[in-house]
């Protein structure tokens, strides 16, 4: 009896010291697990394919945004970015997430319209988030929703305050009376913009006078017939302005016409002043929405769009020196490299 007590005992002992040291290192693992990838799984890699349209200042920042943000979140050993650069062309987008949805990616990040228009085509099941998107009803040809679009799609918009930008302008250009509005017409977003920016231009009793390009083959044409017929231009977020900034600014600058800008990627290749957001935050809250819907099960069609929650006014200094324009104590000026 005291024989079976004394293993009994010698048993007891040696479990309690195997769940004590088992314990300690478990908890430790977990929460080392826990700091670095939240609740995800130890083998578990989310694949993620982004298409951007077009490789520029606002677009790439906000792809690294959304690239930091799930690296942060989920650790670099449990996510994989596909980049793809669709090079300015709806067809190349088509194919690029036509090749996600093939390859069964666990989520598509959609920079700009033609990649969210291309990514709604090609499936109903994967979860989509646009991001650099301004107005998501116009991309996706919808309307009477707001918030949540009600299907696999939610993201960001790079909306700013269009009704801000046109103060913008008669705050630093108050005897303007003819303003030439440049966007691609290939974008349905600009154009959404543009109408908005004219309404806000009726309002000061300013002629506003729509120049739209087809492709960047019509820069120079359209460009230099707007300088000479405006005082000053105005481009909203479209990105076949953004990405032919210098083109716009060799025309410009040397006419003595000034530009307003929809943003900070744009106003320092071209412009004078902007009312921007910063594309980097957009593309990092995108990566929040996508860490919710693929950690959290987060239902991506209950998802309300998202804007920017503070703008800036920015200002160009070397164009703005060399127009001779005055820009007031509150603005703070471009980084330059």
């Amino acid at each position: 009896m005291k024989k079976l007590l004394s293993v009994l005992l010698a048993g007891v002992m040696t479990a309690s010291m195997l769940v004590g040291c088992g314990s300690t290192t478990d908890t430790a693992s977990t929460e080392e697990a826990t700091e670095a990838t939240g609740t995800v799984a130890a083998d578990k890699v989310y694949n993620i394919g982004i298409c951007q349209l077009v490789e520029h200042v606002a677009l790439d920042a906000a792809t690294k945004g959304f690239e930091d943000a799930l690296t942060e979140k989920l650790g670099e050993d449990h996510v994989n970015f596909d980049f793809q650069n669709a090079q300015g062309e709806q067809t190349n987008a088509t194919t690029i997430v036509n090749a996600f949805v093939a390859s069964n990616v666990d989520l598509i990040l959609a920079n700009a319209t033609s990649p969210l228009a291309a990514a709604a085509s090609a499936t109903q099941d994967i979860p989509i988030l646009g991001t650099s998107v301004t107005d998501y009803a116009t991309a996706l040809d919808m309307e009477g929703f707001t918030g949540a679009t009600g299907r696999n799609i939610s993201g960001t918009s790079d909306l700013a305050p269009i009704e801000e930008q046109a103060a913008m302008l008669v705050e630093l250009f108050p005897d303007a009376k003819n303003v030439g509005m440049l966007y691609c017409s290939a974008e349905a977003n600009s154009k959404f913009q543009i109408d908005k920016f004219k309404a806000a231009m009726d309002t000061y009793g300013i002629t506003a006078t729509e120049y739209s390009i087809a492709d960047t083959n019509d820069i120079q044409t359209v460009v230099t017939q707007a300088a000479e017929a405006c005082d000053v231009l105005y481009i909203p977020t479209d990105n076949t302005m953004a990405n032919n900034t210098e083109a716009v600014d060799n025309i410009c600058r040397p006419a003595g016409v000034p530009i307003i800008c929809g943003e900070e990627g744009i106003c320092s290749g071209c412009g004078v002043a902007t009312l921007s957001i910063s594309y980097y935050d957009l593309g990092y809250a995108t990566g929040e929405m996508a860490y919710e819907i693929l950690v959290n099960g987060a239902d991506v069609s209950t998802m309300e769009i998202k804007y920017a929650p503070n703008v800036v006014k920015e200002y160009n200094e070397e164009i703005c020196n060399e127009l001779g324009v005055k820009i007031p104590e509150d603005y703070v000026a471009i980084a330059t490299e």
